[in-house]
């Protein structure tokens, strides 16, 4: 079928978008169809009064003509009205449902998702490739397809009248698009060129914003502006190029559908001086050949765009058939023990983590350990499910966590990492997104317990301060307090901590680690630290290394051991400590 699930996935429709081609194509078909009448009308009179002339006979009677005209003004504004809507109209709204759709699917998918695609790559898709997209469901599909079928009805007709002038005429239109569909592999690989250069020069831009603190403190403007020139410099070159490759084929296309007037006219005039056709037959088909054409103009011009329009369907396709992270939507765990059982995880082709098994109970904070590459953030982001695991399981209270939908599950954790991530957005509303229609006073009794009263004070508005794209007008230690005043506010049973306070000074750990011990009372701790001392007051110590568990124990009992890891690590530190005193 022409709008088979082939053609969805060619050009990454949804079926509302496959229904919305089918109405562009069917008004285009009666559009280009009624004004073929049109030209019949015309024929008609002309014909009426040439025979009243050369023959004598009766005129076309006024009102007869005027009706005529006046049917087919009214069934022209009809059918364009509908043909716009059906093109245009509903195609604009479908893209809201499609922008929306990519949102949710991309909310859905596992983190580790994210880790393996190139964040302008991923940019250009959900912005570039679906404006590219949607210009093609709007000015491209409809009128395409519709052409195609109304030329083949007319084509029949014109057969029907005279076979040699019907080839005369129409010889050029199959051949023009056979050779812009042999030229597609050219185009494709030109668009796909383009597509590389205008993402390198994403990356550069944003590489260069993100890290204009350190090109300044090197006194490396020059060297950096210069390869964001160059790339720029790049990409217009390739763009340069492919749009005249593309503008060839077009063109080229465009002056052989047109050389059907001239091949019309010779052959027309051969066939009226062997006697064969009348002066009027062939005047039909040169207006016939005007109308003819006319629908491909706009096809003819964004063929090529309809050709790179399939990368960019590719390049959305791969995001919809990306398995999502799914479960069911009813979490009940009997307590909130979390148990791994001989767990194992790769990343790509490595493997992170082999065979690894403790629990951590409720109740207690338990802390993983070891140096870095060993695991420790790999298990606190499987046992949030945010990356699905390879072999064995997670339980959460005797429940396997992959059988329940992310969403849910995050509902029962708080997570406080190193990494804090803020919005330009007031200190109330960044603290209020740890609890969806929390009351200002819930709030701000978070923000209390986090010892944020002490540096909000100081803002010039209070809590009601912006306070920059990621809290860039904040310290890193009143940054965490904000995250941790986040996670007070949700109050969830389990709380993950990856390095929360592993960039701060003293004074600033102290007061953050007066709020953390706030909000871990009686909850589920699952605790990643490289400071020994932040994990002296935890229950029980899981030591890992090359992604593997060595050794486990409450602190006590490990740091008594001889030749203990956790000791080792421990005294290295103490050692650390004393030279750096």
């Amino acid at each position: 079928m022409m709008f088979g699930k082939k053609f969805q996935r060619k050009y990454a429709l949804t079926d509302q978008g496959v229904r919305n081609t089918k109405a562009g194509t069917f008004w285009t078909v009666v559009v280009n169809l009624l004004t073929m009448a049109g030209m019949g009308i015309l024929y008609l009179m002309i014909k009426g009064y040439m025979d009243t002339f050369l023959n004598g006979a009766a005129l076309p009677k006024a009102w007869t003509i005027l009706i005529m005209v006046l049917v087919f003004i009214v069934l022209s504004l009809i059918t364009h009205i509908q043909q716009y809507r059906a093109t245009y109209g509903l195609v604009y709204r479908e893209i809201k449902a499609v922008r929306i759709n990519i949102a949710e699917k991309l909310r859905k998918l596992p983190l580790g998702y994210f880790g393996k695609r190139d964040l302008a790559d991923l940019t250009e898709t959900i912005m570039g490739d679906v404006n590219r997209l949607e210009h093609v469901w709007s000015h491209c599909l409809g009128y395409l397809y519709g052409s195609f079928i109304s030329t083949g009805i007319v084509a029949v007709m014109l057969f029907i009248y005279n076979w040699k002038m019907a080839i005369a005429c129409l010889w050029g239109v199959p051949v023009a698009f056979i050779l812009l569909f042999g030229s597609r592999r050219i185009t494709r690989r030109e668009s796909e060129i383009s597509k590389k250069a205008a993402i390198q020069v994403s990356d550069g831009i944003q590489e260069t914003l993100e890290s204009m603190r350190e090109i300044r403190a090197t006194n490396q403007e020059a060297r950096f502006l210069k390869a964001l020139e160059d790339k720029i410099d790049k990409h217009e070159r390739i763009k340069r190029r492919g749009e005249l490759i593309t503008g060839v084929f077009v063109n080229g296309a465009s002056v052989i559908m047109r050389l059907g007037v001239a091949t019309t006219i010779l052959t027309g005039a051969g066939l009226i001086l062997s006697g064969q056709i009348d002066f009027m037959l062939l005047f039909m088909f040169l207006m016939v050949i005007t109308r003819i054409y006319a629908p491909f103009d706009q096809a003819l011009a964004l063929i090529a765009e309809q050709f790179m329009s399939q990368i960019s369907a590719n390049r959305l396709m791969e995001i919809y058939d990306t398995k999502a992270a799914e479960g069911k939507e009813s979490f009940k765990p009997e307590g909130h023990d979390i148990e791994f059982r001989n767990v194992g995880f790769s990343y790509d082709d490595n493997q992170v983590l082999s065979n690894v098994s403790f629990v951590a109970k409720e109740g207690e904070v338990t802390a993983l350990v070891g140096p870095s590459g060993s695991g420790k953030s790999t298990c606190a982001r499987l046992a949030a499910r945010l990356w699905d695991i390879d072999e064995g399981s997670i339980e959460v209270g005797g429940v396997d966590i992959s059988t329940i939908d992310p969403e849910v599950l995050l509902s029962d954790y708080s997570m406080v990492f190193q990494d804090v991530v803020l919005f330009d957005d007031t200190v109330m509303e960044n603290i209020r997104l740890g609890k969806h229609g929390a009351t200002d006073e819930e709030v701000l009794a978070a923000a209390r317990a986090a010892n944020c009263d002490e540096f909000v004070s100081r803002l010039p508005d209070g809590y009601s301060t912006v306070i920059g794209e990621n809290g860039a007008k904040l310290s890193g230690g009143e940054r965490q307090r904000i995250s941790i005043a986040r996670a007070l506010l949700k109050n969830a049973p389990i709380v993950l901590l990856d390095e929360a306070t592993a960039s701060l000074d003293v004074e600033n750990e102290t007061k953050v680690q007066g709020a953390l011990s706030r909000l871990l009372e009686g909850k589920t701790v699952l605790v990643i630290a490289h400071r020994m001392r932040t994990v002296e007051a935890a229950d029980h110590i899981v030591v890992l290394a090359d992604g593997k568990i060595v050794e486990e124990g409450r602190p006590e009992v490990l740091r008594a051991t001889e030749g203990s890891r956790f000791r080792h690590m421990a005294e290295l530190q103490a050692s650390s400590a004393k030279w750096s005193v």
